[in-house]
């Protein structure tokens, strides 16, 4: 088949947009790396910051990692990450699938009422009375029951559940199966990629806590790693942490930012294939 001249340059053009959308998502990536392997005499040698350094070091990494205070918050931030993942999987999955069952006496009223709670939340104040009032202030469970449920991974599972055969449901149904012995010998089987597409959003998300670990948590050996790291930034920022003088602030932030975003970078290229699935089933239908 021969491309018209139109056809040629189309590509051409799709080709040079992908390229820089390509360049504007690494770029960035590379900057942090390069900058938290940077060594000081390296920054006076040139003038400051070069992308890509003749000479590295990793004194940013070992200072940090060598902190008891950060190894502490990364345990913490494992554990959040795992339990609340796991919670908000086994809630977000016993809602999302009994509600995308036309059969159901009441199911519009109750998929408008928790779309309701998307649009209009109870706000900062409320929502701190209530973990107040529940007594998980100050627990790591305030970290994961306030947001056991994201109403847009919800939505998103619920549609997947609606797009699935219901000759399956029917098949099932006719050989004696109930309710239960669908959902974890039919369902979730077919349910792979839209689950691990779910699990990391969660997974994300508690990763990354921070304002909720400011609002609910005074205990210094209950903060997650991000609030940590915020603090040892701040402290290499002022010069209260005590760091060596090689070793720029700028290279500790960025060796912090490293270290916040590795655990999921290393587990996403795992999950790459479920994750895009998910996310295709999840947006189409049929």
């Amino acid at each position: 088949m021969v491309k018209s001249k139109n056809d040629i340059a189309f590509e051409i053009l799709v080709l040079v947009i992908i390229t820089l959308v390509g360049l504007a998502c690494l770029i960035p990536i590379l900057f942090v790396i390069s900058y938290s392997l940077t060594p000081m005499e390296e920054m006076l040698r040139n003038g400051g910051f070069s992308l890509i350094p003749r000479n590295i070091t990793f004194s940013a990494y070992k200072q940090m990692l060598n902190d008891p205070t950060l190894m502490n918050a990364m345990k913490v931030s494992a554990f959040i990450t795992i339990v609340g993942t796991a919670a908000n999987l086994v809630v977000t999955l016993m809602l999302a699938y009994p509600l995308s069952r036309s059969y159901l006496p009441g199911r519009k009223v109750f998929v408008q009422l928790i779309v309701f709670t998307m649009i209009f939340s109870a706000g900062t104040i409320p929502t701190y009375l209530i973990v107040k009032a529940t007594g998980i202030l100050n627990t790591l469970w305030a970290l994961i029951l306030p947001s056991l449920v994201a109403v847009y991974n919800f939505i998103v599972m619920k549609a997947f559940f609606e797009g699935l055969p219901n000759d399956l449901f029917e098949s099932a149904r006719i050989d004696g199966a109930g309710e239960f012995k669908i959902l974890f010998s039919i369902v979730l089987p077919l349910s792979l990629p839209i689950v691990t597409t779910i699990s990391l959003y969660y997974a994300v998300a508690h990763w990354n806590v921070y304002t909720a670990a400011i609002l609910y948590i005074q205990d210094a050996k209950l903060m997650p790693l991000q609030v940590i790291l915020r603090r040892m930034i701040n402290s290499a920022s002022t010069g209260d942490l005590n760091i060596d003088d090689e070793i720029p602030p700028e290279t500790l932030r960025m060796a912090a930012v490293c270290i916040a975003t590795a655990p999921i970078v290393i587990i996403y290229p795992f999950i790459q294939k479920y994750f895009v699935k998910g996310t295709l089933a999840g947006a189409v239908k049929g």
